[in-house]
């Protein structure tokens, strides 16, 4: 179709010298299993935000929701650590944090969505809420 396709860069603008890359809203919430200490949970938290940073990935919030009932038993546990972390990021990072999420066996559930406009709005504003309520 195209006489010469490896000229052909979808993310190249009109000025052939600059190139841009697309940042998109994810927010991951993982679930630690309850038999950590919480320094072992501050660890493994702060073990999955670096590697999110050194992905090249900026976090916007952090949320520990702290020990929670499960909905039903996860690897026969009634209960886990939730983390909410929202960040701005390529795409190929999700790949690499979900891969870390099934090589640690602290980590018994785990989900990572694509925030789109209207999650991030909301995102900000619980956010406040949540701010205004603590103070």
């Amino acid at each position: 179709m195209f006489a010469n396709s490896e000229n052909i860069n979808i993310f190249a603008p009109r000025n052939k010298n600059k190139y841009f890359i697309i940042m998109n809203n994810y927010e991951t919430v993982f679930i630690l299993t309850p038999v950590l200490s919480d320094a072992q949970v501050e660890e493994a938290v702060k073990k999955f935000e670096d590697l999110i940073k050194d992905n090249g990935c900026e976090i916007v919030a952090k949320e520990n929701w702290g020990l929670k009932k499960l909905a039903y038993p996860i690897q026969l546990k009634k209960n886990g650590f939730y983390t909410l972390i929202e960040f701005k990021g390529e795409g190929d990072v999700v790949a690499n944090l979900e891969l870390a999420y099934k090589r640690d066996e602290r980590v018994i559930r785990y989900l990572t969505t694509k925030m789109d406009k209207h999650a991030v709005e909301y995102a900000v504003t619980r956010r406040t809420k949540v701010k205004s309520q603590k103070a």
